[in-house]
């Protein structure tokens, strides 16, 4: 299915490349070695797909404070407080402080790394991509299950009193996005459409950005927006936490599983703290947290983190961008 999915369209989003990262401080000149399509300002010489560690020591960083940050895909002081066990964790860890950076946009996300100050993060689906291209992201674990599995499902909702049965019944109606770096808030949804359907954006139906899944999810049950693409791990967290019911709410349509939050360090760090940062990841004991409690209600549960790459978990997501076009220049 997912194959179909992109292997047609023809849709383009270059907004990922138009000027995000504007005003950046200029770094050290781009040198001579394989990059593939990373930034010219990192290397790929082992061909991994990630930028490689610095080779010259004075390029490498060891902060006293380091700066993580979650995905801006729902309240961030809800999540400040369901990752502080993490942190203190991590700061044991790594013998560092521990400070977590409310992001409010994927965008600014991606900036705070390119620009140094974000160390460790948990960058979205869709998202992954342009941090790794463009700012130096080196994600290396995910969440999962006791048993492993992981994952989750773009689908399109409607309001439960919606007459729309299925994805055509959406044409000449508004369909709620979330921001155009997410992969099943925008990228896969419009790959779908256009691809499957032949629905294109202001001319078969309305797009509206909400930029971010839960107030696109919260628009659909208050009737805000006759659909909206989103993924639906958010929904089982927000109906588990009674922010939603799920009686408001109809999914019309769930593609098939995609890789969920992908985290990791910038390229940069000093190569023995990214190893405690590493450990401290894959040796945190989820039994009794808020962490278990929030993420837990997904399904499959998240109960852990598991090692991953992003050369091989991300391989569908690159397939979808390079269907829609999508460029990870930094300009």
């Amino acid at each position: 299915m997912l194959r179909r999915l992109f292997a047609t369209s023809v849709l383009a989003t270059s907004a990922l490349a138009l000027g995000l990262f504007a005003g950046q401080p200029r770094q050290a000149a781009a040198q001579d070695c394989p990059r593939g399509a990373l930034d010219a300002r990192y290397c790929d010489r082992d061909g991994d797909l990630v930028a490689d560690t610095p080779t010259n020591p004075r390029e490498l960083v060891d902060p006293a404070t380091l700066i993580f940050a979650y995905t801006p895909v729902e309240d961030p002081a809800v999540y400040r407080t369901v990752w502080q066990p993490f942190m203190d964790h991590l700061a044991r860890e790594t013998g560092k402080r521990v400070q977590f950076f409310a992001v409010q946009s994927n965008a600014a996300q991606i900036e705070a790394m390119r620009a140094g100050r974000l160390h460790i993060a948990g960058f979205n689906t869709g998202s992954n991509p342009l941090a790794v291209n463009c700012a130096g992201f080196v994600p290396f674990a995910m969440m999962a299950s006791n048993t492993g599995a992981f994952g989750y499902e773009m689908e399109f909702i409607v309001p439960a009193s919606s007459t729309a049965q299925r994805i055509e019944d959406l044409r000449g109606r508004t369909i709620a996005f979330t921001s155009e770096t997410s992969n099943s808030g925008f990228k896969a949804p419009s790959a779908l459409l256009a691809s499957q359907f032949n629905m294109r954006a202001g001319t078969d139906f309305t797009p509206a950005f909400s930029g971010r899944h839960d107030n696109s999810i919260l628009g659909v049950a208050n009737r805000d927006y006759d659909a909206a693409a989103i993924a639906n791990s958010v929904m089982t967290r927000m109906v588990a936490r009674n922010v939603v019911r799920a009686e408001q709410i109809r999914t019309i349509y769930r593609s098939d599983s995609f890789p969920t939050t992908g985290y990791g360090t910038a390229h940069n760090l000093n190569p023995a703290l990214v190893e405690r940062i590493r450990a401290a990841f894959f040796n945190f004991n989820w039994e009794g947290t808020p962490m278990q409690a929030e993420f837990g209600k997904s399904q499959p549960p998240a109960e852990k983190f598991i090692p991953i790459t992003y050369q091989q978990h991300w391989n569908v997501i690159r397939e979808i961008d390079a269907a829609m076009s999508v460029s990870y220049a930094c300009r």
